[in-house]
């Protein structure tokens, strides 16, 4: 199993969501954040004034799924997500020793 992790724009979660169960990866958890990369912030005006917003706001979805559906989860993010243009965010992909449903107490992949 592997836990993925994306960092993208709040505009995008929908139409991730809409992809992941297209897929049958069911289970899905988003929080939003805020954060800077290469953008580095950008620059806003208030009524004259110049100031410079160092975190941008984006949305943290994190999905756990069984091996054999790594490839087309990450495919699917991909697609959904980019825009083509700085600030689309990241993936990060970790391994998950053991799942465990609480209700059942099932293990692995039948608890994702």
């Amino acid at each position: 199993m592997k836990m993925i992790t994306a960092l993208v724009r709040p505009s995008k979660v929908d139409a991730i969501k809409t992809t992941l169960v297209g897929l049958d990866v069911v289970g899905m958890t988003v929080a939003d954040v805020r954060g800077f990369g290469r953008q580095k912030g950008q620059v806003e005006r208030y009524r004259g004034n110049e100031f410079t917003v160092d975190f941008l706001p984006k949305s943290k979805i994190v999905v756990v799924v069984s091996d054999d559906k790594l490839e087309a989860t990450l495919t699917a993010i991909l697609e959904a997500a980019r825009t083509g243009e700085i600030g689309d965010g990241k993936i990060f992909v970790t391994p998950v020793e053991e799942a465990i449903r609480i209700r059942t107490g099932e293990r692995g992949d039948t608890a994702i």
